[in-house]
């Protein structure tokens, strides 16, 4: 099959969707307003107004939103039976909670100094 078979480009395209310019500068525009704030958050507000274990957290939260944004279209994860989204998002998600539960046990097993 060449780069050029046009054969499977129409069923490609209803099964994944259309990504077309229009969307793309969608969530690049989406992604950029994510970036912004965070820049915001970074440089703008200072550390009397919003402690930095809160701006953490937004950090983290706004790092898995645009994380999500870029599998969901450019990879086109949105696009893909729910089967597969599932088996994808579902040990990702398992593996995450594992770790957070190893640093915060890993705080037990330390020897308390006084």
């Amino acid at each position: 099959m060449s780069a050029h078979d046009t054969t499977t480009a129409p069923h490609h395209e209803e099964e994944h969707g259309s990504m077309g310019k229009g969307l793309i500068w969608k969530v690049f525009f989406i992604l950029l307003g994510i970036t912004v704030v965070e820049f915001i958050i970074a440089l703008g507000i200072s550390h009397e107004v919003m402690p930095q274990h809160v701006k953490n957290l937004v950090y983290i939260l706004l790092t898995l939103a645009k994380a999500g944004f870029i599998v969901a279209y450019f990879m086109h994860l949105k696009f893909e039976r729910v089967g597969l989204i599932i088996g994808i998002v579902l040990p990702i998600l398992f593996i995450m909670y594992f770790i957070v539960l190893m640093m915060i046990e890993g705080d037990h097993m330390l020897p308390i100094s006084h």
